[in-house]
């Protein structure tokens, strides 16, 4: 019978278990306390690598993500190197080729004394540091490969023992439950954000605001939910193709008013009902001439309702990110189904608006035919027996100017009717369809802007400035409608302004005794002023009104014809 320990002594060693691997087992509980510590993915992956170099000792360590396809590396999470040497090495590695190449296709334990002797190396890029000893094991998470931990350079130059890979493994399964929770927890962050975001569309599209400004609320949502360095929207523009009205970006951007043409490979799917998934737009032939050449991985979605095709949403990523998963894939197509139904429904609202527009439009012609012309018509009728009837010359005088001024009152009445009463669809020059915009904007505000026009407007201005001309001056008196309270607006459009830069070009100058625009207030109205003058290469900015002391505002808005 043995005697025994000593009060206070270390029990001592099992039959067949090592002195050593005892001594580890606490290091290894702590290292698998960290690695549980978090939710962030790829904080999750960096204390997996830190605390799997503190436990086999190695100076470097590394995960390789396997990509979706199995066929290489989406991420490489280091350790061990400064940012000066991974600057100095330039690519990371991507595991089409050499030793990490191997253990993706073969994702079984390997332990190298030194790596560099190995057949299956390829040698590392210059100013890579010398590294001899490695240890590669697999990392599963339910069941499925997620990649490879790696460590290298045993301290003191000793190769790794078994047990550096008995701990290491026990760390890759303990590793794989981490990510596991980790990617659950980022996989519900972001079905979070993507419907946050369809639903901030459906609201801005229902909100019975204007068309572009929605539309620009539809781009803004895309690139914030898809990690994306722009989002884009297109419809199709009346000669075929599709033409980019909406854009998002952190710079300014001439790609607004841009047509892609019909006979791009790219613009045909998309037509289609079919969304394109591009890994490069600098090296892809299809998109060389479209708006997002300078960028990296592109996701393109058709907006589809019913079949019918209402539009394309693009969210490009910067060069050199990575492409998109089939998550991300997935959770775009549902972004793109919601914005296409919350555009048919919004714009279902706005013909039932358009309507009833339409129909008031009808009622005022009508009543300005049947009464008010005739009323005048007989007035001015009896204007005629009185001056006929007066003997004074000077009465006579007075009278006659009197119906004169009333043959002229109802010729423009009768324009007024005459225009009402115009076909909204009619194609017409750039003066009409401010007059238009004018007149529908007389229903809501109670009282018709004072216009005035200057200069050759229908044959100075091309129809892309024009019809931002056009969007801006809805823009402008939607905005005087909705926040300036004005009892009096005068719009100006005058054809031979000049530009800061010596250019000639149109000036549209909107004006109001209103309110004017308030400290903080939400200013979205006047940023797509400002976006849709710098994609005609203009310029948009405010001033004082024309109430008393400079109340109200005055917007000024130009572009090269």
């Amino acid at each position: 019978m043995s005697p025994a320990p000593p009060p206070g002594s270390p029990p001592p060693p099992r039959e067949g278990a090592s002195a050593e691997l005892l001594a580890r087992v606490p290091k290894l509980l702590d290292a698998m306390r960290s690695v549980g510590g978090g939710l962030g993915l790829h904080s999750t992956l960096n204390r997996i690598c830190e605390t799997a170099a503190g436990l086999a000792h190695a100076r470097y360590a590394a995960i390789g993500v396997v990509d979706e396809d199995g066929e290489g590396l989406a991420d490489f999470v280091h350790h061990g190197l400064d940012e000066a040497t991974v600057r100095r090495v330039g690519h990371l590695p991507d595991g089409h080729k050499g030793l990490l190449g191997a253990l993706i296709r073969d994702p079984e334990p390997v332990r190298l004394t030194d790596l560099t002797a190995d057949p299956r190396s390829c040698g590392f890029p210059e100013h890579h540091p010398p590294m001899r000893s490695f240890l590669g094991v697999p990392i599963r998470v339910q069941g499925e490969i997620f990649g490879n931990l790696y460590v290298t350079d045993k301290h003191a130059g000793e190769p790794f023992n078994d047990y550096d890979l008995a701990m290491v493994r026990v760390l890759a399964t303990e590793a794989g439950i981490a990510i596991g929770n980790a990617r659950l927890y980022e996989a519900a962050q972001q079905r979070e954000r993507w419907i946050d975001g369809s639903v901030a569309v459906t609201t801005a599209l229902l909100a019975g605001g204007d068309t572009d400004d929605a539309l620009q609320i539809v781009a803004e949502q895309a690139r914030r939910v898809s990690g994306a360095a722009a989002g884009i929207v297109l419809l199709p523009a009346d000669g075929g193709g599709l033409e980019i009205v909406a854009v998002d970006a952190p710079g300014p951007t001439n790609a607004l008013g841009a047509v892609v043409p019909p006979d791009n490979a790219v613009v045909a799917e998309l037509l289609a009902g079919r969304p394109v998934f591009v890994d490069d737009a600098g090296t892809d032939p299809r998109l060389s001439d479209g708006p997002v050449r300078c960028y990296g991985p592109v996701m393109l979605l058709p907006l589809c309702r019913d079949g019918k095709v209402l539009g394309c949403l693009v969210m490009p990523r910067a060069r050199g990110a990575g492409p998109f998963t089939r998550t991300e894939r997935a959770l775009g197509d549902r972004f793109a189904a919601q914005a296409a139904l919350a555009l048919t429904m919004a714009e279902a609202q706005r013909d039932r608006e358009r309507l009833a527009v339409y129909e008031d439009r009808d009622r005022i012609a009508r009543d300005l035919h049947d009464l008010v012309i005739q009323r005048l018509f007989a007035t001015g009728m009896m204007l005629e027996s009185a001056q006929r009837r007066s003997a004074v010359p000077e009465v006579r005088d007075g009278v006659g100017g009197a119906v004169d001024e009333l043959d002229v009152t109802i010729q423009e009445i009768r324009s007024a009717v005459f225009a009402l009463r115009q076909p909204a669809e009619a194609p017409t020059g750039l003066r009409t369809r401010v007059l238009r915009e004018i007149t529908m904007a007389a229903v809501p505000l109670g009282f018709t802007p004072g216009h005035r026009f200057v200069g050759p407007v229908d044959t100075a201005v091309g129809e892309l400035t024009g019809k931002n001309l056009i969007a801006a001056l809805r823009e402008t008196l939607s905005n005087a409608f909705r926040h300036a309270h004005a009892d009096r607006i005068e719009v100006v459009v005058d054809a031979t302004a000049t530009l800061p830069d010596g250019r000639p070009g149109v000036r549209l100058t909107v004006a109001d005794d209103g309110v004017g625009v308030p400290e903080g207030g939400r200013r979205s109205g006047l940023h797509n002023l400002e976006r849709r003058a710098e994609s005609v290469g203009g310029a948009s900015r405010l001033g004082p009104g024309i109430g008393a002391d400079g109340r109200g505002t005055t917007v000024r808005w130009e572009a090269p014809y």
